[in-house]
């Protein structure tokens, strides 16, 4: 029987979803038959011959015309209905409980502002919150960016199941990996999950100078663990605690570095995007970080980057059993720092900003755009699996959910900082709860109903 392989490619809402089709070959007609048919029509003996030779060929290479034109062709015998058989089911993706309607974007829709099941947990009952991330407890005077829920158009969204998560993760290990976005959006889950865990079965851990931080779920025997690695390649600003570094130098095809602590990890969600929006070009080492002499290239960013993603599925395809492991890849999460882009007053940015975005086309800065042709181009050429939660979109609109003045403050504020909290706004970090909540529920979404 021949096998036709059909293979849809990767796009920023879908993963790779292989299978095969087989057709039934047709019964062969009995010469006799076919004789008396042709003595019926009385037929010329050129168009006799000519058809002969028709029905020899469809005899002789039916299979491989079955191939070619199987997909068009309605093969049936004398009185059964037309069959098409799977030569091979499609392949149940790990985790997966159900799917979503057919048809069905989840990162297109808009935001619902809902005071009764927003937020899906308060501040002050999450004691795993980073000061940089309690916007009430320093001094945030509003609450509505706390109860916006993310709409899909034409579907909904299914509604976070903090139990499924745990039982599911049961036995098992999550790991977040990438920069301080990806760790809020790992703070988050914590938040969203802990409260079914009683005090003394849960527990929160730092290691190897920080740079790996885990949550454990002991009556699950389930870690959720953050790795910090802001350009998941070896780089001058892999110390979690010490690296403001504004020099940035990444080294070139170094992914195994973090890459080993990530090994048996069974849901694996990346980002990285921040850290290499330095400029126009970056700085690639390509020998050693212990060289005397580096050899040091500068290349455009959007090539460093691309660089980087085809390291890490790389990595995948090499490190990753996709029979047993799911991997998450976040889009770039955006700052609004200019107000005139979304049409403010000019000099303004995040702070005292109270209010969406109402332009459902706003996009904000052309190097967002960039590299998400980048990534599209990347991941739609793999065969890894890898899903793409494109949180980007949805997040533009959010200009309301930063941290703003409304954080710890690693320095003293001088006088002019403070007479103008504009300078020192932080327009690019969320505050908990807030907008990461549904960044994670587009993960459960797509983690249980892809």
């Amino acid at each position: 029987m021949c096998s036709v392989s059909l293979q849809s490619q990767i796009t920023p809402s879908n993963t790779i979803i292989r299978f095969h089709m087989r057709l039934m070959k047709p019964p062969p007609l009995s010469s006799s038959s076919t004789a008396a048919i042709f003595r019926k029509a009385r037929l010329s003996p050129y168009l006799f011959t000519l058809l002969v030779f028709i029905l020899f060929v469809c005899v002789l290479y039916g299979e491989d015309l079955t191939c070619i034109f199987g997909q068009q062709l309605q093969l049936t015998s004398s009185s059964d209905p037309i069959v098409i058989k799977t030569g091979k089911k499609r392949e149940k993706l790990p985790f997966t409980v159900g799917k979503t309607d057919e048809g069905c974007d989840l990162f297109s829709g808009r935001w619902v502002f809902d005071e009764s099941t927003r937020p899906l947990y308060e501040e002050s009952e999450c004691p795993y919150i980073q000061p940089q991330l309690t916007c009430q407890e320093h001094g945030r005077p509003d609450k509505d960016y706390q109860k916006w829920r993310w709409q899909p158009h034409g579907c909904d969204l299914p509604s976070f199941n903090a139990t499924l998560m745990l039982e599911t993760l049961r036995g098992k290990r999550m790991m977040f990996v990438g920069d301080s976005l990806n760790r809020g959006q790992y703070v988050s889950m914590i938040c969203l999950l802990h409260k079914l865990i009683p005090d003394d079965a849960k527990s929160m851990e730092s290691f190897d100078s920080d740079s790996r931080t885990v949550f454990t779920a002991k009556t699950y025997n389930a870690t959720i663990e953050f790795y910090w690695a802001p350009f998941l390649l070896e780089s001058n600003a892999d110390n979690a605690v010490v690296h403001r570094i504004s020099d940035r130098l990444v080294r070139k095809g170094s992914i195994n570095k973090h890459g080993k602590h990530w090994k048996g990890v069974d849901v694996l969600v990346f980002n990285t995007y921040l850290w290499w929006m330095t400029g126009l070009e970056f700085k690639i080492l390509l020998g050693s970080f212990n060289d005397e002499v580096k050899d040091i290239v500068n290349v455009p960013t959007t090539e460093a980057y691309r660089m980087a993603m085809k390291t890490m599925l790389r990595w995948l395809r090499r490190n990753m059993d996709p029979k047993k492991t799911r991997v998450f890849f976040t889009s770039m999460s955006p700052s609004h720092g200019k107000s005139i882009e979304w049409g403010g007053e000019p000099g303004g940015n995040c702070y005292n900003q109270t209010t969406l975005i109402e332009d459902p086309n706003y996009w904000g800065s052309d190097s967002r755009k960039n590299i998400m042709e980048v990534i599209g181009e990347v991941f739609s050429k793999t065969k890894v699996p890898i899903s793409f939660l494109n949180i980007t979109q949805l997040s533009n609109y959010r200009k309301d959910a930063h941290t703003s003045i409304y954080k710890k403050q690693w320095n003293p504020l001088t006088p002019e900082q403070l007479a103008n909290p504009v300078s020192y706004a932080d327009c690019v970090h969320w505050c908990l709860p807030g907008l990461q909540d549904t960044w994670n529920e587009l993960l459960f979404a797509k983690l249980f109903y892809p």
